[in-house]
């Protein structure tokens, strides 16, 4: 005959296993440093700490570069006024975030003592906003006049590249981002800057 008190006592040893464990189990937050951290080392995508890496050490080498300071003379002291131009993304992933990676770039520089941005993203904008005050529409003692926008004096310009390579099973990816600084008037290269990251995936290359 089956002896049915056993059964509610393997249910209730099983429940107070169960909760056991669960009491032993402890969430733990992590800031946005650690986890990128923690994502380079599951991915071979392309986060949101390679993005602030790159772009510190690229306008580090600007900063620091020999003819950049040669240049920098002529203006006493004065900022350099400066838009972004393109960046290109040579590399065959559509979805690596170059956008993110122009705001990091237009964030460190309106942030830079070297630099005034010049915002050429909203210029038709506001051209039109200034068309408009001129055409009569507002009090010409409070209308902007045409004519006095800044003119920009340099421009940079960027590249990201990517080369994939297997070895020992591993897919190596290396990124390299370039930056150019080259002056408006002359279209002579001021001088550029490189940085290079490496992301490994256990899998094979998927290219």
């Amino acid at each position: 005959m089956k002896n049915t008190k056993t059964i509610p006592y393997a249910l209730l040893l099983a429940g107070i296993l169960s909760l056991s464990a669960c009491s032993s189990f402890k969430a733990e937050r992590v800031d946005d440093s650690k986890a990128d951290e923690k994502a380079m080392e599951i991915t071979d995508n392309w986060v949101d700490g390679d993005t602030i890496r790159v772009i510190d050490g690229a306008i580090k080498q600007i900063n620091v570069h020999k003819r950049f300071a040669e240049y920098s003379t002529k203006f006493n002291g004065k900022r350099i006024k400066l838009f972004v131009g393109e960046i290109r993304n040579n590399t065959a992933e559509s979805y690596f975030p170059v956008k993110d990676l122009e705001d990091a770039l237009l964030e460190k520089m309106s942030n830079s003592d070297n630099f005034t941005l010049i915002d050429a993203a909203k210029r038709e904008q506001i051209l039109k906003e200034i068309t408009y005050q001129n055409d009569g529409m507002v009090d010409p003692k409070q209308s902007k006049k045409i004519g006095r926008q800044s003119g920009a004096d340099v421009m940079i310009f960027g590249d990201i590249n990517m080369k994939p390579e297997t070895r020992d099973g591993k897919t190596i990816k290396t990124y390299t981002v370039n930056l150019r600084l080259t002056d408006i008037e002359s279209s002579e290269e001021i001088c550029r800057a490189r940085e290079k990251i490496n992301k490994f995936s256990s899998g094979g290359a998927r290219f």
